[in-house]
């Protein structure tokens, strides 16, 4: 079978790439191993950062990187074994986490941002769907003080540079929107632009049935046989257009070094869990522990528990001991009941070691092209990359400037 363009990945990105190419009148293939929004798209916090201008830097403080070197913090764990290969990941991502680069990665970052619930809006528009995008914002909440305080002028900064809005809460203000958290709380930052999502697999599969709606094709296939220029083997025998979008999440890295690619790129996993309320307690916002490292989000299927990073290599074993170690302090937060799921979900973050997704064509390849990369912020960004990435199939205007984000940047 021919079409225009195959899509490889059906998380939230590739599906929001290929729904914005049919729309542009293309045919077009979304290809996957499993149904949309079944592996990395399945098991985030359910958060549409509309703040999140500044992408999750490396921790530079000596202190912090100490107290990270014993493997038993809550934020982040790591696999011993998998150091020596991610050691040149982690450099780079280090260096590019000093002050003044990641001001300059926000500014480029922040062109997605700006934009990501209003597109989300759009999208979810025209798949029905738009009464699943909650307009509730977030909450970082804050157990001491001096953090509480430093998160304060982190909020300021951020309202003065990008117009980020923000309602400072003290303990009063806290426990009249969240009244069923701990009492022991200072206070919190509710950042109230930010859209959440009950079910964010429920959203991509919303997204991806408005794609068939106007003439997509979903297909079961191996991502991994794409070859030039461009077949690829599914259930349905080889499918072959005229170009190709790469959007496999952290599988995207072994299919673009089999095409000669090598790309800064590493993976940060997390893991979560689903719980019941006790006695009626209800949760009214996601809630970052901020100075413990997870966090709780109301759920269609209960309140999920979801944990930091864990730095480990592609497809290893799970190791859910974050979760483990959080869950008690959670339950001493808010009133979790039993667990809901009979194990942990584990899910793979592909992330770049200068924070800014790959969105753009590849560099050796006419009618191949990238978009994968954007570690914490897939669910947020999806529709923004599919809007930008149909922009540049189709050679129109750019509705955001690319350059950032292309590959040559490596």
């Amino acid at each position: 079978m021919k079409f225009d363009t195959l899509v490889l990945g059906a998380g939230m990105v590739g599906v929001s790439i290929a729904a914005h190419l049919q729309q542009r009148g293309l045919s077009v293939a979304l290809i996957d191993r499993k149904a949309p929004g079944n592996e990395t798209s399945f098991g985030n916090a359910g958060l549409i950062q509309r703040e999140g201008v500044y992408p999750y830097a490396f921790p530079r403080g000596l202190g912090t990187l100490l107290g990270y070197a014993g493997n038993r913090a809550l934020d982040v764990r790591y696999h011993p074994g998998a150091m020596f290969k991610l050691a040149p990941f982690l450099w780079r991502y280090w260096r590019n986490s000093a002050p003044d680069r990641h001001i300059a990665i926000a500014r480029a970052y922040s062109t997605l941002i700006e934009k990501c619930v209003s597109e989300h809006k759009a999208l979810a528009a025209a798949a029905g769907a738009a009464d699943m995008l909650r307009p509730t914002g977030w909450i970082r909440i804050f157990r001491t003080g001096g953090k509480f305080d430093e998160e304060l002028k982190t909020a300021e900064r951020w309202q003065r540079e990008y117009g980020i809005e923000y309602d400072a809460l003290d303990v009063a203000a806290l426990h009249a929107v969240e009244p069923d958290l701990s009492s022991a709380l200072v206070g919190g930052v509710r950042y109230g632009q930010s859209y959440s999502v009950a079910d964010p697999n429920a959203l991509v599969t919303a997204y991806a049935r408005y794609f068939e709606r106007i003439g997509g094709r979903i297909v079961f296939g191996d991502a991994s046989t794409l070859e030039p220029h461009w077949r690829v083997n599914t259930e349905e025998g080889v499918l072959e257009a005229s170009s190709a979008v790469v959007a496999l999440g952290p599988w995207s890295q072994p299919l673009s070094a089999k095409l000669g690619y090598r790309l800064s790129l590493g993976i940060k996993r997390g893991y979560h869990m689903h719980y019941r309320a006790k006695s009626g307690a209800r949760l009214n916002h996601p809630v970052l522990d901020a100075e413990k490292g997870y966090l709780l989000a109301p759920m269609a299927r209960g309140i999920r528990l979801t944990t930091g990073a864990e730095l480990a290599l592609l497809d290893e074993p799970k190791t859910p001991d974050q979760l483990e170690a959080v869950e008690p302090i959670a339950r001493d937060l808010f009133p979790l009941g039993e667990r809901v799921d009979s194990e942990p979900w584990m899910g793979q973050r592909p992330c770049t070691s200068d924070m800014l997704p790959i969105i753009g064509p590849a560099t050796r390849h006419p009618g191949l092209w990238f978009a994968f990369g954007h570690a914490h912020h897939g669910l947020t960004l999806g529709p923004v990359t599919g809007r930008l990435i149909a922009d540049m199939v189709t050679g129109e205007k750019p509705f955001v400037d690319p350059r950032p984000f292309r590959i040559d940047r490596f």
